[in-house]
C-alpha cells in the first residue's frame, strides 16, 4: 500500500488506515485572481498521483479541493485596514467585477487541470458560498475559548490556547517574532502570533455576522470546508511546501480546537518548482503558464511527464529544454504503443510491473518508476504485445494518454528516411500556428514523395 512522507511526524508512513479501503483527502485549492503557473499545478499533480495509486489498489478515494474566491489579503503578513483582498485588487486592475474575475480564473484553472489529466474532486466548494460554515465555526471557537472578538469587529484565534502549535513546521510560539515588515505589534491582539478569523470591511464581497460586516480570514476557510465535506477524520491533507507555515499550522489549530481531537492524520507537502533556476514570480518575469507550453507547440502533458521526473518532495528546476525533452519522450512512447498495438497481445511481465508499482508505493518514487519503464521499452526480450499491455496498465497512474496514436494513419516505419521527423515538426508548427513553417515543411515532405493533407483531426499523409 502507498506510503508517504508525513511532514508533521517527520517520517514515511502508510496513509491508508489499517482495515479500511477508503481514503479522505483535502487539497488546498487555488486563489482565483490569476492563472495558476506550472509551479502551482505541481501541487495538484501530487494529490492526483495519491488518488490514482490508491485507486489502483482498490481504495475508494474522496477528495475535497476548495476554491478561494474571497478573503486572501494582498499581503497577509501586514495589517490591511482597507480589508481588500487579491480578488478585489485584480478586479479593479482589469476593470471587471470581483465575481467576473473569480469565475474567469476558476474556469481557467479547471481547464488547466483537465489538460494535465488531473481528476476532478468529489467536492469543490467555493469560499464565497460557504460563509455560513465559517461563521458557525468562529462562534464555536469563541465559545470554547480559542478565539476572541474585539470592538472593531475583528475576531482573532488565540494561538496560546493551542499548546501543540508548530508541530508541522517546527515553529514554536515562544520563538515567533512579528513579521519583518510590521513596525509595531497589532494592539488589538492578545499575542502577536494570533491571526484573524474575521476581518471588518464595508467593501465588495462582505457579509453580516454577529461581530459586524466583513469577510473571513484565509485560514478559517479551509478548516470550515474540510470539516464540512470530509468530516472530522481526514486521512491526508496536501499542499505546497509554502503553505506549511502559517496556513497549515493555523488550519490545524482551528480544526483540532473545533473538533476536540487531531483531525488530519497525515500532512503531505510538495516542494518548490523553480524555472531556469529561479522561483517563479512576476517580478523576475519567469512565470510559465500551461498556455505558454501549448503556444510553444508542446503537448501540455509534457509538463506532467517532466514533473514526474522528480519526486514530489524534491525541489525541481524546470527549463524549456526539459519540457522539449519530455514532449519528445511523450511522442515517442505514443508511437511505440501504437506500433506495439499491432502485435498479438501478451501477458504483462509480472516482476517488472511489480517493481514499477512498488516505486509508486514508496513515497511516490516517480523517477525510479520512469527509469524502469524506459528499461522495459528497450527490452526486446519482452514481446511487443506484453509491452503494449504494460504501458497502458501503468498509464492509469501516469495519465499521459499513451494510447492516443493508436489507429492514426502515420506509421513511421513506412515513411522515407527523415520524413517522420518532418511530420512531427510540422505538427508542432501547426499547433503553434506557425503557418509559414508548416507550408515549408509540407514542401520538404513533398520532395521526399510524401503528400500531406490537413483535416480537422490533424494531418494525414500518403
Amino acid at each position: 500500500m502507498l506510503s508517504l512522507y508525513d511532514t508533521r511526524n517527520r517520517r514515511v508512513e502508510r496513509i491508508v488506515p489499517e482495515g479500511t479501503r477508503s481514503l479522505r483527502m483535502y487539497t488546498c485549492g487555488p486563489t482565483v485572481y490569476r492563472s495558476a503557473h506550472v509551479g502551482n499545478l505541481r501541487s495538484y499533480l501530487l494529490s492526483d498521483l495519491i488518488r490514482r495509486v490508491s485507486e489502483r489498489q482498490g481504495v475508494r478515494v474522496v477528495v475535497c479541493r476548495n476554491i478561494t474566491d474571497v478573503g486572501h489579503l494582498v499581503d497577509d503578513a501586514e495589517i490591511d485596514p482597507s480589508g481588500e483582498d487579491k480578488i478585489l485588487a485584480q478586479a479593479r486592475a482589469e476593470g471587471r467585477s470581483a465575481l467576473e474575475i473569480s469565475r474567469f480564473y476558476e474556469d481557467t484553472f479547471l481547464k488547466d487541470t483537465t489538460a494535465l489529466n488531473i481528476r476532478p474532486p468529489e467536492h469543490s466548494p467555493r469560499a464565497s458560498e460557504t460563509i455560513d460554515l465559517m461563521v458557525e465555526m468562529i462562534a464555536k471557537l469563541i465559545e470554547k475559548g480559542h478565539a476572541y472578538a474585539v470592538p472593531d469587529g475583528s475576531v482573532f484565534f488565540d494561538a496560546a490556547s493551542f499548546p501543540t502549535y508548530g508541530e508541522i513546521s517546527g515553529n514554536r510560539l515562544d520563538h515567533l517574532r512579528p513579521g519583518h515588515r510590521i513596525e509595531a505589534v497589532d494592539p488589538r491582539k492578545r499575542f502577536h502570533a494570533d491571526w484573524a478569523l474575521w476581518k471588518p470591511s464595508e467593501a465588495e464581497l462582505t457579509w453580516e455576522t454577529p461581530w459586524g460586516r466583513g469577510f473571513p480570514g484565509w485560514h478559517i476557510e479551509c478548516s470550515a470546508m474540510s470539516l464540512r465535506f470530509l468530516g472530522e477524520h481526514i486521512d491526508v491533507h496536501t499542499g505546497g511546501i509554502d503553505l506549511r507555515f502559517p496556513h497549515h499550522e493555523d488550519e490545524r489549530a482551528q480544526s483540532d480546537a473545533t473538533a476536540g481531537h487531531e483531525v488530519v492524520r497525515h500532512w503531505v507537502h510538495g516542494e518548490h518548482l523553480l524555472f531556469d533556476g529561479r522561483k517563479m514570480s512576476k517580478s523576475t518575469g519567469n512565470v510559465v503558464l500551461l498556455k505558454d507550453v501549448a503556444d510553444a507547440g508542446l503537448d501540455p502533458l509534457a509538463v506532467r511527464l517532466a514533473l514526474l521526473e522528480h519526486r514530489h518532495r524534491q525541489q525541481m528546476n524546470l527549463t524549456w529544454d526539459t519540457l522539449r525533452a519530455a514532449d519528445k519522450t511523450l511522442r515517442r512512447w505514443r508511437g511505440q504503443v501504437a506500433e506495439w498495438s499491432e502485435s498479438p497481445s501478451g501477458p504483462m511481465p509480472a516482476d517488472r510491473v511489480s517493481r514499477i508499482e512498488a516505486a509508486f508505493d514508496d513515497d511516490l518514487d516517480t523517477p525510479l518508476a520512469l527509469r524502469l519503464l524506459r528499461e522495459l521499452e528497450r527490452d526486446d526480450s519482452i514481446s511487443p504485445g506484453s509491452r503494449f499491455e504494460t504501458f497502458l496498465h501503468l498509464d492509469q497512474i501516469l495519465a499521459l494518454d499513451l494510447s492516443l496514436d493508436i489507429g492514426r494513419t502515420v506509421r513511421p516505419k513506412d515513411l522515407p528516411g527523415g520524413a517522420a521527423e518532418l511530420l512531427e515538426r510540422r505538427s508542432r508548427a501547426r499547433d503553434a500556428k506557425d503557418w509559414a513553417a508548416s507550408d515549408r515543411l509540407r514542401d520538404e515532405l513533398a520532395a521526399l514523395g510524401v503528400k500531406v493533407v490537413d483535416t480537422p483531426d490533424g494531418q494525414t499523409w500518403s
